[in-house]
């Protein structure tokens, strides 16, 4: 009986939902790939029908997803890519989430509530995923809740490094907008040569969302460059009031550094009136020019994503790309 061979050479293929195309053509770019051609479109009702136009049968197949408003109608949209990719017979199938949804929603609160971050791995499991790559959730343990490798990225190395090449590290100071935030604080501090640290001191009430009464800085920001920094900005109610509390205590330019600019209304007149000098974000959301103002540079996630997936696609480490330190 003759022997069977076949041509096991991996493909790697990259699918994009319709939340933030520009993002799947800069990492396509980046990778010197093109976006997998598709139809996709809505139903009168809502209901959503995705269909690839190639075959993607033993593919390792990289599903791209940003998650701005309206959030849910994006979950659904990559479920259902995921879902055809796996009647499909993709051979691996790596969800991206650059902005993971629910993120805040991470254990409970109060009784009766929700862990809906942990529901959204359950449905990203459920629909046939098997590993998701995300960047800066809002709490590590999130990574945990997904029963599969979670390559977790993060843009501090990024920011931090246009925060060097524009303001140098000689008269910076790193504020974290909460006690919360320290530990990320930290890592930002040692990214610009050891700055010292400094933290905004708030309490929020639990039955009021979005809103927070800010108290005062623990740490000494006097004339220098503050450096305030969060994972996202929503309303940008904490952030404004922070950098009004620095002000106060004698800062000198504040800069706000931020990977998820989810900026929903009134976001964007907030900060562009809040006295910061320069606000700082990537493009894990598709930012429209009508959330854009004067002070806001938007750097591109898309090479970071790219070297992710390439590392993926080719069994190498993904750790290799933060010095090990990931």
């Amino acid at each position: 009986m003759s022997a069977i061979s076949s041509d096991v050479q991996k493909n790697l293929m990259l699918f994009s939902g319709r939340a933030h195309p520009e993002l799947a053509e800069q990492v396509a770019k980046e990778l010197d790939i093109q976006v997998t051609p598709q139809s996709a479109r809505d139903f009168a009702n809502g209901e959503i029908f995705v269909r690839f136009e190639e075959s993607v049968r033993g593919s390792d197949a990289f599903v791209l997803q940003s998650h701005p408003a309206p959030l849910n109608q994006w979950v659904m949209e990559q479920l259902i890519m995921i879902d055809a990719l796996k009647r499909g017979s993709a051979k691996r199938i790596t969800a991206i989430l650059p902005f993971y949804p629910y993120a805040r929603q991470d254990k409970k609160h109060r009784g009766r509530e929700p862990i809906s971050a942990r529901l959204i791995a359950d449905l990203l499991k459920t629909a046939g995923a098997d590993r998701i790559i995300t960047v800066d959730l809002h709490t590590d343990q999130i990574q945990g809740f997904f029963d599969g490798p979670v390559d977790h990225m993060h843009a501090l190395g990024q920011l931090a490094q246009y925060v060097r090449e524009n303001y140098g590290t000689e008269n910076i100071c790193v504020v974290s907008p909460d006690a919360g935030r320290v530990k990320v604080a930290e890592k930002w501090a040692d990214a610009l040569d050891g700055a010292p640290l400094a933290f905004v001191h708030k309490t929020r009430d639990p039955l009021v969302p979005n809103q927070v009464k800010s108290n005062r800085v623990v740490g000494d920001v006097s004339g220098r460059t503050c450096v305030l920094i969060d994972d996202m900005i929503d309303t940008g109610g904490t952030i404004a009031g922070a950098v009004d509390i620095l002000k106060s205590a004698g800062a000198g330019d504040v800069v706000i550094a931020t990977t998820h600019g989810v900026f929903s209304h009134p976001a964007s007149e907030r900060l562009a009136n809040c006295g910061a000098k320069e606000v700082i974000t990537t493009n894990t959301l598709p930012i429209p020019e009508e959330k854009r103002f004067p002070t806001l540079t938007v750097l591109s996630i898309a090479p970071l994503l790219a070297r992710t997936i390439q590392e993926v696609f080719e069994n190498g480490s993904v750790t290799s790309l933060f010095n090990g330190i990931a």
